[in-house]
């Protein structure tokens, strides 16, 4: 099943068991998806994004919850910091588990190898190489400096 048709599967369920946060968070990510597959319109397939757009719209989406809540706590608005964090456990529902430090390490060590790079010039293509295996999995803004310290190593 893809990742559209999840999200639709669980808005239609939120929708009857009147679960409303559920069903307010399920309609931000369907709205999301909307948004992209708009954007997408001009440029080639009329099917819309696909399951790796889907997950990149998930992660961002899951980052700037994270960014809002930690700006709520700062003001003191412990309720809206909670409020963000419930959205983000049920996006994190559609996500792909997310990669231990040492599975990280491991799929640096395998892109690096696989891509024959040897110098910072090659991280784009290592970075390409880990985005297309793990899109969802890892958070791509911490695995930028290990695969930089890896290819400054040699």
């Amino acid at each position: 099943m893809n990742m559209r048709t999840r999200v639709n599967d669980a808005l239609k369920q939120a929708m009857r068991d009147k679960a409303t946060m559920r069903l307010s968070t399920l309609r931000l990510i369907c709205a999301a998806i909307k948004d992209q597959d708009i954007a997408a319109r001009g440029e080639g397939p009329e099917s819309g994004v696909g399951d790796a757009d889907v997950l990149a719209i998930l992660s961002k989406m899951t980052k700037q919850r994270q960014e809002s809540a930690r700006a709520y706590e700062e003001g003191g608005r412990i309720d809206l910091a909670e409020r963000e964090r419930q959205e983000i456990e049920i996006i994190e529902e559609f996500l792909p588990k997310q990669l231990g430090e040492d599975e990280i390490a491991k799929a640096v060590r395998s892109a690096v190898e696989s891509t024959g790079a040897t110098s910072i010039r090659d991280m784009g293509k290592v970075m390409a190489e880990l985005k297309g295996r793990y899109t969802g999995q890892m958070d791509f803004g911490k695995v930028g400096p290990l695969v930089k310290d890896r290819l400054c190593a040699g």
